[in-house]
């Protein structure tokens, strides 16, 4: 069974101290998914970050903590909150998927660099059989320990490359609904 994994799809990334983002149609592409995966009545699991620093921009009582609009968890759709990159770290994620009998998970969310990368690793290492969807997900700028500027694009691309044949297969929304799904 297939269950689609939305992982930190929350406001905090709207903050600009990100820096620049590349995909901006993610979101949209993320909605597809959820949508099709809901008409289906396929499984859908919601992966949410939270921190209780107040200075942080996943802090549980702050506004970035919340889901952003039109990707909100329904009533019979699963949700876990970690507080470290990986959705298997500190959740009861993996029990839980075996416990459905869920064997293969399609991850969207944010950010490919971090979140999405690193539970795809878990994902393939624990011997789910994992797809990444390159055009639901985003990446944003970041500053290498030289000191260079890194670009969205190519942030995002690498850490793709990284993930595909490895730990999971890379696809696009339309890849994923028109084969795989």
């Amino acid at each position: 069974m297939q269950a689609l994994m939305l992982v930190d799809v929350q406001r905090a990334f709207h903050d600009e101290s990100w820096g620049k983002r590349n995909n901006e149609h993610a979101e949209d592409n993320m909605r597809t998914l959820l949508a099709v995966w809901r008409e289906a009545s396929r499984p859908v699991i919601h992966i949410h970050h939270t921190s209780e620093n107040p200075d942080s921009l996943f802090y549980s009582e702050g506004e970035g903590v919340k889901v952003q609009e039109g990707l909100e968890p329904q009533v019979n759709e699963a949700v876990f909150r970690k507080t470290v990159n990986s959705a298997f770290i500190g959740t009861e994620l993996e029990e839980w998927l075996r416990s459905k009998g869920i064997s293969t998970i399609v991850v969207a969310g944010l950010t490919t660099q971090h979140c999405i990368s690193t539970t795809v690793r878990m994902s393939g290492n624990l011997g789910f059989h994992t797809y990444v969807v390159a055009d639901a997900t985003a990446a944003f700028e970041l500053r290498g320990a030289d000191g260079t500027l890194i670009d969205p694009h190519t942030i995002h691309t690498v850490s793709l490359a990284t993930l595909h044949n490895e730990f999971g297969r890379v696809v696009t929304t339309e890849e994923l609904l028109t084969t795989a799904f």
